[in-house]
Formats: C-alpha cells, sequence, structure tokens
C-alpha cells in the first residue's frame, strides 16, 4: 500500500465535550486483504460483528459502505489503547 492509499482509508476525528476535554480516536476502514486476515483470525463473518450505521458521525468523511470494517481505536485511561471492529450497515 502506498503513503496516497494508506492516508486515504484514515480519517482522524476529535470530538470535544463540556468541559474542553478532547477525545481523540482513529476510524480506519479495512481493504479487502486486511478484511479477510481479520474474519479468518477470529474465524467469523461480516455478519456476526457488531455493526455502525453508515450515517454514523464517526464515519464522517470516510467512504464507507454497507459491508465494509470499520477499525476504530480509542485511547483509554484504564485499557490503554482499546480497538473496535464493527460492520458498516444501512438503517
Amino acid at each position: 500500500m502506498n503513503n496516497f492509499e494508506e492516508f486515504s482509508t484514515k480519517f482522524v476525528q476529535e470530538v470535544g465535550n463540556k468541559e474542553g476535554a478532547v477525545l481523540n480516536f482513529i476510524s480506519l476502514y479495512l481493504n479487502e486483504k486486511e478484511k479477510k486476515a481479520l474474519l479468518e483470525k477470529y474465524n467469523i463473518s461480516t455478519k456476526e460483528l457488531p455493526i455502525i450505521l453508515e450515517d454514523d458521525a464517526a464515519l464522517i468523511g470516510l467512504d464507507v459502505k454497507p459491508g465494509d470494517i470499520v477499525k476504530i481505536e480509542r485511547k483509554s485511561p484504564t485499557a490503554g489503547n482499546a480497538v473496535f471492529y464493527r460492520a458498516v450497515a444501512t438503517r
């Protein structure tokens, strides 16, 4: 994967709350090779993953479609870096 492809698949979003704290997370959609590796690693299908709706605010700026898999990384004071996978779905 070249730098442009890698850049084009990532989107960093910062969300502020009333107290001014900033929660950072990176939403990244997996390419077909990464998607296949993830599903094989956990011996699951896309339908077995929790879903995230394609119009979710966390996906703004990503060119995702139903059936894509999104990787979400969140910084946590207790867990360090927490990783979640979601299948993109429609309403």
